[in-house]
């Protein structure tokens, strides 16, 4: 049933697997950023350069979605500001608990990589389901993560 669904026209597929790519390198660079905590300008423009591919990408997505009958997925455009952020906020120095964060969402936009290539493949959906899975674990690990950063902050900060 599920397969009736899915779209007719296959550069769909080819656009979000685009799009999961830009996904991994937005991530990589992120995590390269917090680690290394240096050329911040650089990086930054380097982010938002390829948030401009992703926007690109997605607005071939879109403009695919209107010209087609049945479409795949609903349209959900998320934007990370982080890079923005450190600017904004002045940041001059990360945590490890920063750094671990850093490095589990480019864990998480490698498994959506994964997750979007084998959505073409509807005679597998194991391994979409083992994606999915592995996407829930580390997002768990990434809530611990966060709250140990959370308790961490609270025990230094003077009160």
């Amino acid at each position: 049933m599920f397969g009736r669904l899915m779209p007719f026209e296959g550069r769909f597929f080819e656009l979000f697997n685009e799009l999961a790519g830009e996904i991994v390198k937005g991530s990589r660079e992120l995590a390269a950023m917090m680690a290394s905590f240096d050329e911040l300008e650089r990086r930054a423009f380097a982010i938002e350069t390829i948030e401009k591919r992703g926007d690109r990408i997605t607005h071939d997505a879109i403009e695919l979605l209107h010209k087609t009958f049945i479409t795949p997925l609903d349209r959900d455009d998320i934007h990370q500001l982080v890079a923005q952020s450190v600017n904004l906020y002045d940041i001059r120095a990360v945590t490890a608990e920063t750094c671990r964060l850093c490095d589990l969402c480019v864990a998480c936009a490698e498994q959506v990589r994964a997750g979007v290539a084998a959505l073409s493949n509807l005679k597998e959906p194991q391994a979409t389901l083992a994606v999915c899975a592995e996407i829930d674990r580390l997002e768990s690990e990434a809530d611990h993560v966060m709250r140990a950063a959370m308790a961490k902050l609270s025990a230094t900060s003077p009160t």
